[in-house]
């Protein structure tokens, strides 16, 4: 099953300014997984500041669409910390866009691309394996008790077989 293509272009820019990063928060706040996982704004705020990230925003025609926040440092280097998508927008082809983004961004300099996905969170799964991720761990009881985040992952080869 194709992703739908998206009707309009989808804009990734450096996330910058308080109104931006509130905008990601506020997002964040009124969706699931964040919902369900009991976030307020004030702590998704605080996760969108985090020093250390990349941090996209995502534009379609001038409007918020989304964001990103990748982590490409550490043991997990390649890691999308967080992927939102405006609802006005899912379902168009915009969301896989944007993940094809921050795949681009991360192979450039390493071999793979993880990402959680809350096991409550199945079109998300669907949505990730449908592109490509495959699950390489679970982390039970992780952020909440009775949910797991699963660990997913996409790989281009072993991080030995990189080339300079």
């Amino acid at each position: 099953m194709n992703d739908p293509q998206p009707t309009s272009d989808l804009q990734v820019t450096p996330l910058e300014g308080e109104a931006l990063e509130r905008d990601c928060a506020a997002l964040m706040a009124a969706s699931d997984p964040w919902l369900t996982l009991g976030y307020g704004f004030d702590d998704l705020l605080r996760t969108v500041r985090l020093p250390g990230r990349e941090r996209y925003a995502a534009h379609v025609d001038g409007e918020f669409a989304g964001f990103l926040l990748l982590n490409l440092h550490g043991t997990f280097a390649g890691y999308i910390q967080t992927i939102g998508l405006a609802p006005q927008f899912r379902g168009s082809g915009h969301g896989a866009e944007l993940l094809a983004f921050a795949e681009q961004r991360i192979l450039r300099e390493h071999q793979n691309v993880f990402l959680c996905v809350s096991s409550f969170n199945h079109a998300a799964r669907r949505f990730y394996e449908r592109l490509g991720y495959s699950q390489v761990g679970e982390l039970v009881d992780f952020l909440v008790q009775g949910h797991s985040e699963l660990l997913l992952r996409k790989t281009i080869g072993p991080l030995r077989q990189r080339k300079p």
